[in-house]
This record gives structure tokens, sequence and C-alpha cells, in this order.
């Protein structure tokens, strides 16, 4: 017969509970920061014209299919730098019964090479309980007769949904991008 130590057994039973939540907090709670680039070329676009129709958010309605309501709360400054915070409401691509809300600060204005979009978006589920936050730089650029399109986006995402995460900016990346071509080709003709 094997007689357990009682302090042993509370020791070692606190000790794996302890290391069970640490793994826990890490895996499904930290937000871990996460990198992305994604590039496009709009053919025969002006990038100061690309620039200003992005630069309204109210254009987003028709570049973002997650994007169901919006509302300007701030606006500030002038051509040469505008500022402007939106608070919007848009539902997941791959689970669009989710939804969040969020905020979004951003920062127009030109560049020595182009045109710069800063934002930075603090986004909630679960009716605040939890808040992520990204930031965007997205640039607009000369290249030839096109506008190359370069955006920069640094996003926090617990570990064990980064591969949904990526998915879903990956994904409202192309919908944009692509929505902004079809918007310049049919407005050329």
């Amino acid at each position: 017969m094997i007689i357990l130590n009682p302090m042993k057994w509370k020791t070692r039973t606190l000790a794996y509970g302890g290391l069970g939540l640490f793994v826990f907090y890490l895996f499904f709670i930290h937000k871990w920061n996460h990198q992305f680039v994604y590039q496009a070329t709009v053919k025969n676009a002006n990038p100061k014209h690309v620039w200003e129709f992005v630069a309204d958010f109210s254009n987003m309605m028709k570049l973002n299919p997650t994007l169901e309501e919006f509302n300007v709360i701030d606006e500030s400054g002038n051509y040469d730098h505008w500022k402007y915070s939106v608070q919007y409401t848009e539902h997941l691509s791959h689970l669009p019964y989710i939804k969040n809300i969020a905020h979004g600060h951003f920062s127009i204005k030109p560049k020595a090479k182009g045109y710069a979009i800063e934002s930075i978006h603090h986004t909630c589920f679960f009716i605040g309980m939890s808040c992520l936050t990204s930031d965007s730089e997205f640039i607009f650029e000369p290249l030839g007769k096109d506008t190359k399109c370069i955006e920069k986006i640094q996003y926090q995402c617990p570990l064990v949904f980064s591969s949904f995460c990526r998915r879903e900016v990956l994904y409202q990346r192309q919908e944009i991008m692509k929505n902004l071509q079809n918007h310049f080709s049919t407005s050329r003709r």
C-alpha cells in the first residue's frame, strides 16, 4: 500500500494547476503581435485619386464586404493632414454571425513619394469582453501609369486563433483591393 504525503500531493496539484492556467493564458488570452504586408496594383490610376477614394471612410462600405455600419465621431485638419475617428460594426468573413465593434483613428497625409493613410483600430468582441488593437499604414505610390498600394499591418491575436486571424486579415485585404481595382477600372469607361 502506497501512502501519499498530503503536503506533496497539494504542492504537486497546485503546481500543475498553475502551469495549466499559465499555458491556457499564453494560448487563449495573451494577445500576440503579428505582422502582415499586402501589396497590389491599381492599373491606370493616379495615386492621388486612389488615396482620396480610400481616405473617405464612406467608400469602405463599397470596398469591405464585412463592414455593416459606421459613424464618424470626430474629424479635424485640412487637405495636408486630415484626421478623423470612426466607430464601425463589422462581421467576421468566415463566421458572419460573430460581429465586432471597432473604433478607428485615421491620419491622412501626403508623403514625400506618394500618399499615406495611417490608422489605429481598437476592435472589441463579445460586448467588449475581448478587445484587440491593430495598426495600419496604407501607402499609395506611383508606378508608371499605375498606383502601387502597400498596406503594412500589425495586429493582435491570441496564439490559438492566429491562423483564423491571418485568414480574416488576408480576406479583407483581398476584397478591398479587388473592389478598389474594379472601381477604378469601371470609372474610366
